[in-house]
């Protein structure tokens, strides 16, 4: 049998960095190699969950990469700091698998592109729902024009933002102090809703499309009093086709 592929989980500033953890966990050819996070306090639950010696908790990210050698890297830094991480790990000749969204920017997300393409390794960004079977399915039809073209995609969904719920989906109660400390809540850090999961209908929007961009995008948001940042949005995308 191949060898596992080897996992190493890296910065924890997103709550998903345990569900992603959890899959890897219970992968049959995925072994969890290393955990790393510059605040060792934000992997205990990570750590006890899956078992972890401590001897692979890290508070620094080069000796973990360079004593563990993983083959595939799970980051979940802020939004704002992805094109960062990426250019900070990829240099290590690994797989990179980056948490929702792909950048907060335009030009951070070249910068990802640009780091990975000297490494010959993929990134891939963790927009889920094309791997869920209905969504599969619907694209098969309409790539088989079974059911004509395409005019509309509507994505109805949302959560309440990582400090309601934490990995596993654990329900949470946030304080307005927690609100104030959260990245999440910080317009510098790309938080707010838009950002976190407008990408879930434009790629699916996008993919059954045909691939095909948008000639119009119009979105509004609430900007709710005292915060930085939106808790939620409604975006339109107008394609030549609907």
């Amino acid at each position: 049998m191949p060898a596992p592929f080897r996992i190493a989980g890296i910065n924890f500033d997103h709550f998903h960095m345990g569900d992603l953890l959890r899959m890897a966990h219970q992968h049959p050819d995925a072994e969890i190699v290393a955990i790393a996070d510059e605040q060792p306090a934000r992997m205990e639950e990570a750590r006890r969950n899956f078992d972890i010696p401590s001897d692979r908790v890290y508070s620094e990210i080069e000796p973990c990469l360079i004593e563990t050698r993983p083959d595939i890297v799970i980051l979940c830094p802020a939004a704002a700091r992805h094109a960062e991480w990426t250019e900070r790990v990829a240099p290590h000749g690994v797989h990179i698998l980056m948490e929702k969204p792909f950048a907060a920017s335009l030009a951070e997300a070249d910068r990802m592109i640009a780091a990975m393409a000297k490494t010959g390794k993929q990134l891939a960004v963790n927009w889920p729902l094309a791997w869920v079977p209905a969504h599969r399915k619907a694209h098969q039809l309409v790539s088989e024009g079974a059911i004509g073209t395409v005019r509309e995609v509507h994505f109805y969904d949302g959560n309440r933002g990582p400090l309601w719920h934490g990995a596993d989906k654990l329900e949470k109660e946030p304080t307005a102090a927690e609100k104030d400390s959260s990245w999440f809540y910080k317009q510098s850090e790309g938080g707010g809703s838009l950002l976190d999961y407008l990408g879930y209908g434009t790629t699916l929007g996008t993919w059954y499309h045909g691939g095909r961009k948008p000639v119009e995008v119009t979105a509004l948001w609430d900007h709710p009093e005292g915060l930085e940042v939106d808790e939620h949005s409604i975006t339109i995308a107008r394609y030549e086709t609907g």
